[in-house]
């Protein structure tokens, strides 16, 4: 049998943020890491609410088999509940979160995650990324029109495509791990891992020292590269039974909208008033305070104010995402042919990303099938001339049509004269001399100053077998 003994920090960041918008829960039998958005209070309502709403697993006993669908249950209904709370007050609006979830049975761990908060996987020597970003850089990864290096520093790279908002269609995505004693577990909130490389957080990873230590240097290296987000981690041993931590630990947003003691393992009714009172009440009161005379009136030119700049921030972020695109190139089809197209190949919702630049004289059906595929699925370049040399180059692997090829005389019948069926005629010589052949004659008859010759059959080059009928 196997124990966790866990470590979780967060820290606030060197950005503008004036709230720690990220929450997590570290415990005997459940870690959970969420990074919420939406400014405002919204971001660390939706971190903490989550967060609340998973507690309850820790300490409840299931069996192997079912904890996969018990942990997406769970977070179905923190979903949902997160939906609930969105619709009740302007401020928390449009509000979302990022989540990791583990529950460990045993030497069984089921993982759920959504968003591009991270978590590895330290065995022996080797660090693994053990979750996938629903992010937009990691479908362009996912798509080769990016490089890793490349993605490290994108515009975009902070853009996701998948979060729990509230809406029905929220997935997570579910595995099953299989844990050992001395195996070594990181969850990280972006404010890490978009600002530290993976080849120094996996050097942290292998070290020997316990798992605070090592969950307080990457706090402090995140610092040192000047992290502008929220940054939050929780390090995590598997150790042998009865050598683990027991008591849960809560960072970020969670405890300081409730307190540690809130987020303890509760029954659904605890659980529920917890909720109710940290979202309702103590925070909601101030407000209430503020909604008579000028100070209703500061209240909502604050939040105009708020809203304007976060409109700005979503439509810079829009038009960063577009100009960057339009910067690119790769080499598709349209109308049959094999045409440049400018912008990248996937849309964004109802954006449109990219139109043709060019469109060849190329047509797909005259290359060879595996380079008419690569073409559908689209050739990515790294800037117009190099697209212009993938034309090239596909233009010389285009087969010619069949019914264009010419069937043109042999070498040798370029002198031949057209002769009629019983005679041939050829001239020679300086005279000018003649000689002839009838039907019946063998040969003609030459003279000094005179030379017969015969014209071959008329013979043509054979069509090629690499053409398109």
């Amino acid at each position: 049998m196997v124990a966790l003994r866990y470590a979780a920090r967060s820290h606030l960041g060197l950005g503008t943020k004036s709230r720690n918008e990220d929450s997590a829960y570290a415990g005997p039998e459940l870690l959970v890491l969420c990074d919420g958005m939406g400014g405002h209070a919204a971001g660390d309502v939706a971190s903490s609410l989550v967060v609340g709403e998973l507690v309850h697993l820790d300490g409840e006993s299931h069996g192997g088999d079912d904890m996969s669908s018990v942990l997406e249950q769970a977070m179905v209904a923190a979903n949902a509940r997160l939906a609930e709370v969105a619709d009740e007050s302007e401020s928390t609006e449009g509000m979302g979160t990022t989540c990791i979830a583990m529950m460990r049975s045993g030497t069984k761990l089921a993982v759920a995650n959504i968003g591009d908060s991270r978590a590895y996987l330290r065995r022996g020597t080797r660090v693994t990324q053990i979750t996938k970003d629903h992010s937009f850089v990691q479908q362009l990864l996912d798509e080769g029109r990016i490089s890793e290096d490349e993605a490290l520093h994108h515009p975009q790279r902070s853009l996701v495509t998948r979060v729990f908002t509230g809406r029905p269609d929220d997935r997570p995505d579910l595995s099953m791990r299989e844990l050992r004693v001395g195996d070594r577990l990181l969850l990280a909130s972006d404010g890490l891992t978009d600002y530290v490389a993976e080849s120094t957080v996996a050097d942290l990873l292998r070290s020997e020292e316990s798992a605070g230590p090592v969950a307080d240097q990457l706090i402090a290296i995140s610092l040192r590269a000047s992290t502008r987000d929220n940054v939050t981690v929780i390090v995590v041993d598997v150790v042998s039974s009865g050598d683990g931590s027991t008591d849960p630990q809560v960072v970020g947003a969670a405890s300081e909208r409730r307190g540690t003691h809130l987020l303890t393992p509760q029954t659904p009714a605890e659980k529920a008033a917890a909720l109710d009172h940290s979202v309702h009440g103590v925070d909601a009161a101030p407000e209430l305070a503020e909604e008579t005379g000028r100070g209703a009136i500061a209240t909502w030119l604050r939040r105009s104010l708020v809203g304007l700049a976060i409109l700005a921030v979503v439509a810079f972020g829009a038009w960063a995402t577009y100009d960057w695109s339009q910067r690119q190139y790769y080499v598709g089809e349209a109308n049959g042919n094999v045409t440049i197209f400018r912008g990248v190949s996937q849309d964004l919702g109802p954006f449109v990303l990219s139109e043709p630049d060019e469109e060849t004289d190329i047509a797909l059906e005259t290359l060879p099938s595996h380079y008419r595929t690569r073409v559908v699925n689209t050739l990515t370049a790294d800037d117009r001339p190099d697209a212009e040399r993938i034309v090239t180059e596909l233009r010389s692997l285009a087969l010619p049509r069949c019914s264009d090829v010419v069937q043109l005389p042999l070498p040798g019948d370029a002198e031949a004269t057209t002769s009629g069926p019983d005679t041939a005629t050829a001239t020679n010589g300086p005279d000018g001399a003649r000689a002839t052949r009838g039907p019946d004659d063998a040969a003609g008859t030459t003279g000094p100053d005179s030379a017969t010759t015969t014209s071959p059959p008329s013979q043509v080059l054979p069509r090629p077998v690499d053409c398109v009928p």
